[in-house]
């Protein structure tokens, strides 16, 4: 039977263990930066009339956070809470945005979408590269 046998240099190692140790900042700021372009998308995709009103007040970006059930490191953009409408009224966000998404079937409200053309997997995937590279002081790339 053959035998292989290899040292490692201690760099590579102590390599290693620093993209070990800074796992969470690495995969936080990863998340972060994908986040980032994904906000950007959708504050420049906002149709005229929901940029006129305060909605845009509506659409926040979470931390970046470490989920409970698998250890995984997230950062969310989402629509949430109440804005003040055209009329003094205030109405969910959430609700707005999926009016403008998809449209109505009862009233002759077309499509606007907004949320989905803002997520373009190319920019995303770009931007997470670039923090990985920037994070791990050039040792993922």
């Amino acid at each position: 039977m053959a035998k292989f046998e290899m040292e490692i240099p201690k760099e590579v190692m102590d390599d290693f263990e620093k993209i070990y140790g800074d796992w969470e900042e690495i995969f936080g700021g990863m998340t972060k930066a994908g986040a980032d372009v994904v906000y950007s998308n959708m504050m420049a995709n906002l149709p005229a009339s929901l940029k006129a009103s305060n909605f845009a007040t509506c659409i926040k970006e979470t931390v970046t956070y470490k989920t409970p059930s698998n250890d995984g490191v997230s950062t969310k953009v989402g629509i949430y809470g109440y804005f003040t409408n055209k009329n003094g009224e205030k109405v969910p966000a959430p609700l707005v945005a999926n009016v403008f998404e998809f449209g109505r079937s009862n009233a002759p409200f077309p499509k606007q979408p907004f949320f989905r053309k803002s997520f373009k997997k190319g920019q995303i995937e770009k931007a997470m590269l670039d923090a990985q590279k920037r994070l791990s002081g050039g040792l993922l790339e």
